[in-house]
C-alpha cells in the first residue's frame, strides 16, 4: 500500500477544503486516485472518532482545526445528516460512475430560495453536463421523491445510479431508486467535492436564480429556459461542446457498441 507523508496529508485536506477532485489531488503529489480516495475515508472515520470520544466527555476534539463547517456543531448539522435509514455510501458506487463514459450517472441537490422556504431541484449527469431541474414547493423527502421521478420518469432506460448529499430531503431514496430502477448512493458528510459536477452546475443556476430571491415568483417556463440554456451553452471541459451535443455524442458511441455486441 502506498504511503503517504505528513506532508502529503495535509496538502491532501488543504486541497480538499479548496474543492479539488480526487483525480485533480492524486496528480498533484503523484499517487494513485485510490490512494487518496483512501486517506479520506481513514480522515472521516478519525472525526467520527473524535466527535464520539466528545460526547463522552474527553478533549481531543480540542486539537482540531475548528475553521470550516466540517466540524462546527457536530450532531446539529443541517437536517440531521447521516441519520437516513437504508444509506448505502459512496464507497460501494461502482467504478465506472467515476469515469464518466456513459450517461445516466446522475447527482442530485437542492437549490435553496430566500428564507428557505421552497427551492430548485436540480439533477445532472456526471458525463455530459446535462441537467434536469424544476421547483419544489418544500423540502420534505415526499415532494423531492415525487418531482425527482416527474424528472427523470423519461429517462428510465438510460440512468444507472444517484448519488447525493445526506439532507434528510433525500430519506425517501429507496422509493426513488425503485421507482427509476437505479442505485441511490450517497456522498461522505462535510464531502461536496464528492459530487463537484453538481456544485458546479448550482453555481452557474445561481447566477439566474440568487440567493436572496423568493422563488414562490419563479414561474415554470422561466425554469425551463434556464435549463435549456444552460443545456446549450459550451463548456471549456467538454472542449467547448455543450450538454446537449455531449449527449449526443455519448448515445452514438453507446448505441454503435451495443450494436456491435
Amino acid at each position: 500500500m502506498a504511503q503517504l507523508t505528513l506532508e502529503q496529508r495535509y496538502k491532501i485536506e488543504a486541497w480538499l477544503e479548496a474543492g479539488k477532485s480526487q483525480g485533480q489531488i492524486a496528480q498533484f503529489i503523484g499517487k494513485d486516485k485510490s490512494v487518496v480516495s483512501r486517506e479520506m475515508v481513514s480522515t472521516e472515520r478519525i472525526y467520527q472518532y473524535i466527535w464520539k470520544d466528545k460526547r463522552k466527555g474527553s478533549k481531543l476534539y480540542q486539537y482540531l482545526r475548528t475553521k470550516g463547517k466540517r466540524y462546527a456543531k457536530r450532531g446539529h448539522a443541517k437536517g440531521r445528516r447521516g441519520q437516513i435509514p437504508g444509506r448505502v455510501g459512496i464507497e460501494h458506487r461502482p467504478e465506472a460512475v467515476d469515469l464518466k463514459e456513459r450517461f445516466g450517472d446522475l447527482e442530485i441537490d437542492l437549490v435553496v430560495g430566500k428564507g428557505h422556504k421552497q427551492a430548485l431541484l436540480t439533477i445532472n449527469d456526471r458525463s455530459t453536463g446535462m441537467l434536469f431541474m424544476d421547483k419544489v414547493v418544500s423540502k420534505e423527502a415526499e415532494r423531492i421523491e415525487e418531482k425527482t421521478v416527474e424528472l427523470l420518469q423519461d429517462w428510465i432506460p438510460l440512468i444507472h445510479t444517484m448519488t447525493s448529499d445526506n439532507g434528510k430531503e433525500f430519506a425517501r431514496h429507496q422509493n426513488i431508486a425503485e421507482k427509476l430502477t437505479i442505485d441511490f448512493y450517497f456522498a461522505l458528510p462535510y464531502h461536496s467535492w464528492q459530487r463537484g459536477a453538481n456544485e458546479n452546475l448550482n453555481g452557474l443556476v445561481r447566477q439566474y436564480f440568487p440567493k436572496n430571491m423568493d422563488f414562490s415568483t419563479i414561474e415554470k417556463e422561466h425554469i425551463q429556459q434556464v435549463v435549456q440554456t444552460l443545456n446549450n451553452r459550451p463548456r471549456k471541459r467538454f472542449g467547448f461542446l455543450s450538454p446537449n451535443e455531449m449527449l449526443a455524442q455519448i448515445l452514438d458511441q453507446q448505441l454503435a457498441v451495443a450494436f456491435i455486441t
